[in-house]
C-alpha cells in the first residue's frame, strides 16, 4: 500500500512551510523588493520591538546566531538597520531600524499582506483559528521544557 502525505503530517507541514517561503520570496522578488523573506522576518521583529539584541532577534525568529549575524550584516549594508552600543553592556549591540528600514516595511507590508491573502484563501476565521491552535499545540508539545 503506498504511503500518502496524510500518513506523514510532519512531511506535509514541512512541504507547506517550504512552499510558503518560496512563494513569499518569489512575490517579493517580482515586486522589486530588495530583501529576502528572512530579512523581512527580522525587519518585522524589529518593527514590533526596535532595539533588540541579536540574541533576542535570534530567539524571536528561531534562527541560529550566525544566521542572524549574516542577515543583520546585510540589512546594515542596505541601510535598513544599524547597530548601536547597548548602554547597559558596551560589549553588546542593539539593532535598530533606520528611517529607510521603516520606509521599506511600509512599502513591503502591502505586498506581504496580498501574499498572505492568497495563502489563506478559502479558509474562514474558524478554520484559521483551528489551524493556528493545532500548530501551536504541536509547537508546544515539542518545546524543550516539555520533552521527556
Amino acid at each position: 500500500m503506498p504511503i500518502t502525505s496524510s500518513d506523514m503530517p510532519g512531511f506535509t507541514l514541512e512541504r507547506t512551510a517550504k512552499r510558503m517561503k518560496q512563494f513569499f520570496q518569489q512575490t517579493l522578488t517580482a515586486a522589486g523588493a530588495d530583501i529576502t523573506i528572512d530579512q523581512w522576518v527580522v525587519l518585522q521583529v524589529l518593527n514590533q520591538k526596535d532595539g533588540l539584541s541579536q540574541f533576542h532577534i535570534a530567539q524571536a525568529t528561531f534562527k541560529d546566531a550566525p544566521t542572524i549575524t549574516r542577515i543583520i550584516d546585510l540589512l546594515c549594508k542596505k541601510s535598513l538597520t544599524q547597530r548601536t552600543t547597548d548602554p547597559d553592556d558596551r560589549r553588546r549591540f542593539r539593532i535598530q531600524l533606520t528611517p529607510q528600514g521603516r520606509q521599506t516595511i511600509a512599502e513591503v507590508l502591502p505586498i506581504i499582506e496580498r501574499a498572505r491573502e492568497k495563502a489563506w484563501k478559502g479558509l474562514d476565521q474558524q478554520q484559521m483559528g483551528e489551524l493556528m491552535g493545532t500548530l501551536d499545540m504541536v509547537f508546544n508539545n515539542l518545546s524543550p521544557e516539555e520533552t521527556e
